[in-house]
């Protein structure tokens, strides 16, 4: 079966940690620089890693599945790069939305503490904005309708309300970003939710 060499290749850094997708034109050039060798997702020796030289060894007793022709060679599709050496996950900016913040504060008033159904929250600006409040990360935090309608466009001193926590920016990481939530192959499960019992990665 041919394959689009756009078809995506999930990337990990020298960790084994997911950091991004790339297509599998890209995926093989990386390997061809030396930069990046492709991991074997199947068979005894899976998670092994190979060079284009034993992977192509490898494509050739194993000629099953979507596969890359060219006028001398063939090759599976690979499914998994490892980078050779890159071992940092690279920060992003999550968007600030009105579903990032409930998502940051986990749903939960932070002002009485008690968890609610999306439908029921609302958001607060800590300094009101007829009190020079902004709508950043900092000043934007969850509340359950009952606690906002209290507080109204005082400081939460003012009405006897506390916060549970200062809000900040969240720091989360790509892998919990949507562009894995629908993993786009099978074999890549094991990066994205792993199970560690049952990782065994080779020399």
């Amino acid at each position: 079966m041919e394959v689009s060499l756009d078809c995506p290749v999930l990337v990990l850094n020298r960790l084994w940690q997911p950091i991004h997708t790339c297509s599998v034109r890209r995926a093989l050039r990386l390997v061809c620089l030396g930069h990046a060798q492709i991991v074997q997702t199947d068979g005894e020796a899976r998670y092994q890693t190979h060079d284009l030289l034993s992977w192509e060894e490898h494509s050739s007793a194993h000629l099953t599945g979507e596969m890359i022709r060219t006028v001398r060679h063939v090759f599976r599709v690979p499914r998994i790069i490892v980078l050779a050496a890159y071992d940092r996950i690279p920060r992003k900016e999550v968007k600030f939305t009105r579903q990032n913040i409930f998502l940051r504060d986990k749903f939960i008033c932070q002002y009485c503490g008690k968890d609610f159904p999306e439908r029921d929250l609302n958001l607060d600006h800590v300094v009101p904005r007829d009190k020079g409040g902004k709508m950043t990360w900092e000043n934007i935090v969850t509340s359950c309708i009952r606690c906002n309608t209290r507080k109204a466009n005082k400081l939460a001193h003012e009405v006897g309300m506390g916060l549970l926590r200062q809000p900040r920016a969240p720091r989360w990481r790509p892998l919990f970003g949507t562009e894995f939530e629908d993993p786009a192959d099978e074999s890549w499960a094991q990066f994205l939710h792993p199970d560690r019992d049952k990782v065994r990665v080779s020399a």
